[in-house]
Parts: structure tokens; sequence; C-alpha cells
């Protein structure tokens, strides 16, 4: 039985409303047209620190006892977890620490140092939990997971349930996964809300560990993963994230970088969306064509981050139309 219900959704909503955003919804009529439905983006990149990560985060730190307030937090990150819990902790008053991979985006680090959070840069995304977690126990910190969270993936759920009010007619919801707790939260609120909604996950192929947990039957770690969208990146499926999808998502797909970087320029010239390239991955999907599309179907696409320097943004999509 899965550890979170509909109210507890609901509560998680309520809980971050008034400090989140509730991010606007658009269609693209080139897009859904490319794609052969009715398209609908949820721009979760307009999110306050550029993604979707905030939600979780706040629901979070505002639910932690005062001794875990007084003795500060830590999490790892790959870039939009680190800025989302400095934005959280600065917003509730709690002293926060991030560990990064050395080759983290600059913008990331710069932002997350920017909000208030020390950042450490360390090794890579396979070395960052054995370094938090020895900060932890050397500082007394309280470890805020990532993903692996029923509160972070409850305050993940009210992108869902915003969703079903600002496009009551959807009929399927496509977005990306990196360690599950985005899907998790979106599928878990969705699904309890309308059964009938279909759920599709999207990874990267060089960082497939969710789809890799479904076929094996348990959730898994990644030896390497290789992918340009680093927010898709995680070194693991998370267990709880893993229930959730199995539960709750009729199927996880994969996408090409490249099919990603396609995505990316489209989205930009057609939506007028800057995405990073974990934000375009649900559209890339669907462009792909590894959605199965039904006549009828109306379709919401996650857009679930923005944070992305423009010479990387420029090199990506300068490559893309050579």
């Amino acid at each position: 039985m899965l550890p979170l219900t509909l109210d507890d959704f609901a509560d998680a909503r309520e809980r971050i409303k008034h400090r989140v955003h509730c991010t606007p919804m658009q269609t693209s009529t080139f897009l859904g047209r490319e794609i052969g439905t009715e398209l609908h983006l949820k721009c979760e990149n307009f999110q306050k620190t550029g993604s979707f990560k905030v939600r979780g985060a706040l629901n979070k730190l505002t639910q932690l006892d005062e001794s875990a307030r007084a003795r500060g937090v830590i999490t790892v990150s790959a870039g939009n977890h680190a800025q989302a819990l400095a934005w959280a902790a600065a917003e509730t008053g709690i002293s926060a620490t991030v560990v990064m991979p050395q080759n983290a985006s600059k913008i990331k680090a710069e932002a997350a140092t920017g909000y208030g959070a020390e950042v450490i840069l360390h090794g890579t995304v396979h070395d960052l939990f054995d370094k938090a977690r020895a900060l932890e126990q050397d500082r007394g910190l309280t470890f805020i997971h990532p993903f692996d969270d029923p509160q972070i993936i409850a305050g993940a759920g009210s992108v869902g349930l915003e969703i079903l009010e600002q496009c009551p007619q959807v009929t399927t919801i496509v977005a990306p996964i990196g360690g599950g707790g985005h899907i998790s939260g979106i599928a878990g609120a969705a699904k309890m809300s309308r059964p009938n909604l279909r759920i599709f996950g999207v990874e990267p192929t060089g960082a497939s560990t969710m789809r890799q947990s479904l076929d094996a039957g348990h959730a898994v770690h990644a030896d390497a993963v290789d992918t340009i969208a680093d927010g898709l990146a995680p070194p693991m499926a998370g267990e709880l994230n893993y229930e959730f999808v199995k539960e709750c998502v009729d199927d996880v797909v994969l996408v090409t970088d490249d099919e990603i970087v396609h995505a990316m320029g489209l989205l930009m010239s057609r939506a007028k969306l800057v995405t990073e390239p974990a934000g375009a991955a649900a559209t890339a999907a669907l462009l792909a064509g590894r959605i199965p599309i039904a006549p009828g179907d109306v379709v919401v696409a996650i857009v679930s981050g923005g944070n992305i320097d423009p010479t990387s943004l420029l090199r990506l999509l300068t490559t893309d139309s050579d």
C-alpha cells in the first residue's frame, strides 16, 4: 500500500500554495499538430527557482520539528533540488548545505549559493550520497532526500492537482523521471483523483534507472549515467518512487539526447519556452512517437525546468541545427 492518500496530496498543496506559483498551462497548435493531439504544456520552468523542485522541498521543510530546524539540513543534487532546498530553507529560516558533483552546472551551483546555502562540490553523482551522509553525522544535520521521501512526493503532487483543475479534459499526462519524486507525486495525486487517466514517464536512454527497475522488479542503482539531462541522471531510482511508478504509471519510455535537444529547439521556437534538457524530455517523447495517442486524447506534457545557461543552450541548439 502506498504511504500517501489523496488527502495527503491536498494537504501538501494547501501548505505550500501561498509561497509557490500555480504555474501556467499553455497550448501549442504547432506541437500538437506534429504529435497528432491536443497538447497542453504545464510550465514548471516558470516556478520559483526555475523548476518544480521547490514544491517538495518546501513541503518537507515546513514539517520539520524544532530540533531538526535548529540543526540545519543537508541534501545532494545535480542542481535543481539544490536551488529548491536552498530557497525553501531561506523561506523557513533553516540553514542548508548541498552537496553537488564537481561538474555541476555553474548557474545552478551559483543560484544555490545565492539563496543562502553552503555548496560543496564533490566527485561525481555516484559519490554524493556518501559525502552527504558523512557530513550529516559530523555536523548533526538532517538529511533531506531529493526524491525518495513521502513529503517530497506529496509536494510534487500539487502539480498533478493543478493540472486537473487547469485542464479538466486531460486524458494523458507525460512527465520526465529522474529519481522519481516528481512523477510519483503527479501520478499519485492524478490517479487517485481520476483513476482512468493515463500517466507516462520519460527517461533518457543514458539514465534509464526507473525503466531498468520496472524490468528488474525492484529499484536499481546504475553503474554509470550518460546524458545531457543532468536533472534526470541520479544514480538510482528511489525505493518509494519505484512503488509509486509501478502502481500509478502506465509505462516508462526512453528518449535519446538528440531527441531531447530537438524538442528544446521546438519548445523555444514554437512555444517560446526556454527549457533545460530535463524540461524538454516529456515533449521529446511525444514528438518521437513513444507515447501511444488515441483519437480525442488531450495530452499534458510537463515542462519541468528551465535552468540552463545561455552558452549551453546556444551550443546544444546550434549542434542540433547542423
